[in-house]
């Protein structure tokens, strides 16, 4: 119970990555916020979370509205008395060659993945400088923030980018005692990964799992990561164990990337 007492806010907590950060936040003893854009997800995870013994609260909220996020950490603490872990889980996905990407789907992937994780970090920064406290901002970036991918160009940019991001809000806050890491996850077998692939048989002509089959193969450990792979993570970065880092982007992937 390393985190026993605090409140943490989890976006993207509906469902795959998120649900699995939230349950196991709450495993070691925090109260929960979840943010997601479908209420019927969080509901679901919340009542999880309650069944553990745990406090719960949702709020809905598009995290590429900066009014909306700060919006949800100032519910977060109203509603659980608190205010300490900030993670901005919260991703999309993006197969599109480089060539034929829009305009419209630049500026989708980039207010989920970038404003979304940057407005995250001002809302939950700005808290904890009002409560006089330290905290830790936990980003998600990926694999694809470390390597380029073909087909994934964009997504990949805004998994670098959240790394620069995280380096950033690093020195700019641990003055204030505020840590601020990320987790980079490889291949997950959740939603996002199934679209993925999908897309991926659209654009290829390869049959469908053909390319999450070729990716789990290069898996050094020989098997798809889990939500709760990650989720133990993203358990680290929240606890005390990881009070003397921050800045840092490891990778949790069960020996895809390496660098």
């Amino acid at each position: 119970m390393t985190i026993t007492g605090k409140v943490a806010l989890v976006t993207g907590g509906g469902r795959g990555i998120g649900r699995a950060i939230a349950l196991r936040l709450a495993d070691d003893g925090a109260a929960i916020a979840l943010v997601d854009t479908n209420e019927q997800n969080m509901e679901a995870v919340a009542a999880e979370i309650r069944e553990r013994g745990r406090k719960a609260t949702t709020f809905q909220a598009d995290v590429s509205s900066r009014q909306q996020v700060y919006d949800a950490v100032d519910h977060a603490e109203s509603a659980l008395g608190g205010f300490d872990i900030m993670v901005n889980n919260a991703g999309i996905a993006q197969v599109q060659p480089l060539s034929e990407v829009t305009e419209n789907e630049v500026s989708t992937i980039l207010g989920v993945n970038l404003e979304g994780v940057l407005w995250g970090i001002q809302a939950a920064a700005t808290k904890f400088q009002e409560r006089k406290q330290p905290g830790k901002i936990i980003n998600a970036s990926s694999i694809a923030g470390h390597d380029g991918f073909a087909m994934l160009g964009v997504y990949c940019a805004t998994k670098f980018a959240v790394r620069a991001l995280t380096q950033s809000a690093a020195k700019e806050y641990a003055s204030d005692g505020i840590t601020v890491n990320s987790y980079c996850p490889g291949v997950v077998g959740t939603d996002m990964w199934v679209e993925i692939d999908e897309r991926f048989a659209e654009l290829t002509g390869a049959p469908k799992g053909a390319t999450y089959e070729k990716f789990v193969e290069g898996i050094a450990l020989g098997r798809a990561q889990t939500p709760e792979d990650v989720a133990g993570f993203v358990s680290y970065l929240a606890g005390p164990d990881s009070d003397y880092m921050t800045g840092q982007s490891p990778m949790i992937d069960g020996g895809l990337v390496y660098r």
